[in-house]
């Protein structure tokens, strides 16, 4: 797999690669700070990239139109916007320009890659409404009340755990954040699985991105030293 990372801090470029490491382990991955060094990248290399992430503010982007040129070179590849700003507006505006998803840089990696995976099964990735910023075009007073079905049937311990396991964080380490034991954490997931119709973790964490589920805060992860 090849993926292009193009934004303008390398600090970003570098923070993402153990998490695109974990898509493939093998994959080449090609760093871009701006969108003239994005265009030379997939233009002058072959194999063209199977996925780029692309930030809209960098240099030469002027918004849209430099994701319009990158899709114009790459029609059939999956281009994600990764961006620090996440309105509603911009969201819509970016899918309808053709990205296939647009993540904030506020998500956490294993989440990140929970998204990028679903991207590179052929959908499309949009953020839970807790990412939105509150200049939302909308009014952050518009945000429906309550959980969209079936999601409205989880407690609110069922939806702790299912954004835990969104994370990417195994039973044994949900159980340590919650102080609740292992087997109990088995019964409420078996629960989150019926109650949202998810056959696995996977498939859980497939739906719940898909929804525009509002993702409850998830909590670090506490390790003991020694």
């Amino acid at each position: 797999m090849r993926i292009l990372v193009a934004d303008d801090h390398k600090l970003v470029r570098d923070g993402l690669r153990p998490f695109l490491r974990e898509l493939d382990a093998q994959a080449e991955i090609v760093d871009a700070s701006s969108l003239d060094e994005a265009i030379a990248a997939i233009e002058g290399a072959a194999p063209c990239p199977d996925l780029v992430l692309l930030d809209l503010m960098m240099p030469g982007m002027d918004g849209l139109e430099g994701l319009s040129r990158i899709k114009s070179l790459l029609p059939d590849r999956p281009v994600v916007i990764v961006s620090g700003y996440s309105s509603r507006d911009h969201v819509q505006a970016a899918v309808q320009a053709g990205a296939a998803g647009f993540i904030p840089k506020t998500v956490g990696g294993s989440a990140m890659v929970n998204a990028l995976r679903l991207v590179l099964s052929g959908e499309t990735y949009l953020p839970s409404s807790s990412f939105f910023e509150p200049s939302d075009s909308a009014g952050a007073g518009s945000h429906p009340v309550g959980a969209p079905p079936p999601f409205d049937r989880l407690s609110r311990r069922e939806g702790e755990i299912l954004a835990q396991l969104i994370e990417g964080r195994t039973n044994k380490e949900i159980a340590q954040i919650l102080s609740l034991q292992e087997i109990t954490i088995k019964v409420h997931l078996r629960n989150v699985y019926r109650k949202i119709g998810a056959a696995n973790r996977a498939q859980a964490v497939r739906i719940a991105l898909q929804s525009g589920w509002d993702i409850p805060p998830v909590a670090p992860v506490v390790r003991s030293v020694g």
